[in-house]
């Protein structure tokens, strides 16, 4: 089945080994790393955040060696910058007032059009994209694949923590998200070409400049011929990372293979979907979700039962029971969040609080 390739993209934080405040990198990091990984590093709108991203993998374990090839260049080149590096959705106290903007003609019209909605976006998602052939299929899947994203999305939060507060959320990152426009759960498309009507009209119309600017949870890439999920929080390990993208492309590979036996998944309306939505960035794997079949609350781990019996005859196929399998471990350990708040909870320090995520970025490099 390598037809679902993949792709991984995470956003680290640059962190100050002294102050364990974000520390921007001018750059630094980012120079240094294109001599050894070329593409596959650049910067960001906010000189605290670096990107790193996979080239196109033929499975989960191509997928793996590369996220791990990319976190142990990028740990060694921030420590060489006098840096650490660390993978958490916000950082716990550090304020956005006062990071310094990536000089580029781009941020600044970014930040010329969205002012403090842009200046105060200092979260680290991440983003994985998986092949599709065809456009119209691509709508198709992705139409039902957005029932699925709070479920993905609870199992990445690992954000709890906003300019030093305690948010009560598992995953803030969202809520400073859901400022930009055109965010959140998609609405449905009949076809790729009515999604390509909407995008030439926010074009024509000046909102957008290109199908970029649509930073939906979930979206057709407007370059590459994938779906692109862009709801998670980066989770602390590459373990978690991994088992996510799997997760994301077993989805994929198993509504395209009810299509092909013309079977469809039933699409939910996105007020409905938002509904889980909402209870994962607030709960976690903690939350009681939604089952809009059965119009009751049901606990997330019996939902992640079904999720995995609903996966399961695909997995063998695509190589990545293993992987998927983690999940388990994310139900037992903790999502990077309910660490995070574990820690705080015994040291009520969020400096260890950023030692510990710092750790946690490293685990299994």
């Amino acid at each position: 089945m390598s037809l679902f390739t993949i792709g991984i993209e995470e956003e680290f934080q640059t962190i100050d080994p002294v102050t364990r405040e974000l520390r921007s990198h001018m750059s630094k990091i980012v120079e240094g790393g294109q001599i050894i990984l070329q593409e596959r590093v650049k910067a960001e709108m906010h000189q605290a955040v670096v990107e790193v991203g996979t080239n196109i993998c033929y499975n989960i374990q191509e997928a793996r060696a590369e996220v791990t090839e990319l976190r142990r260049h990028i740990i060694d080149l921030a420590e060489q910058n006098n840096l650490l590096l660390a993978a958490a959705g916000t950082h716990p106290f550090s304020d956005w007032q006062d990071q310094l903007i990536t000089p580029s003609p781009h941020y600044d019209s970014l930040i010329d059009e969205m002012r403090d909605v842009a200046r105060g976006n200092l979260i680290f998602g991440l983003h994985v994209h998986v092949g599709i052939q065809n456009r119209n299929e691509g709508i198709q899947i992705l139409n039902a694949v957005r029932y699925f994203l709070p479920h993905i999305y609870a199992l990445s939060t690992n954000s709890p923590f906003w300019c030093g507060r305690n948010t009560g959320f598992k995953s803030y990152r969202s809520k400073v998200f859901d400022k930009f426009p055109r965010t959140g759960i998609p609405e449905f498309f009949a076809s790729a070409n009515e999604y390509d009507e909407y995008i030439a009209l926010l074009v024509k119309t000046k909102c957008i400049d290109s199908g970029k600017k649509i930073w939906w949870d979930i979206r057709l890439h407007p370059y590459f011929d994938t779906i692109e999920f862009r709801i998670c929080d980066i989770p602390m390990r590459v373990d978690e990372t991994i088992c996510l993208a799997a997760l994301m492309q077993a989805l994929v590979a198993k509504i395209y293979k009810l299509m092909k036996q013309n079977l469809n998944f039933r699409s939910y309306r996105k007020v409905l979907i938002n509904e889980n939505k909402w209870r994962a960035a607030r709960y976690g794997i903690q939350a009681k979700l939604i089952d809009f079949g059965k119009q009751e609350e049901v606990p997330y781990s019996d939902l992640c039962d079904e999720l995995l019996d609903f996966v399961d005859d695909v997995l063998d196929e695509l190589g990545s029971r293993h992987e998927v399998a983690y999940i388990k471990e994310i139900l037992k350990n903790g999502t990077g969040a309910d660490r995070q708040l574990a820690v705080f909870e015994q040291t009520n320090d969020l400096k260890s609080v950023v030692d510990y995520i710092v750790q946690e970025t490293k685990f299994g490099i």
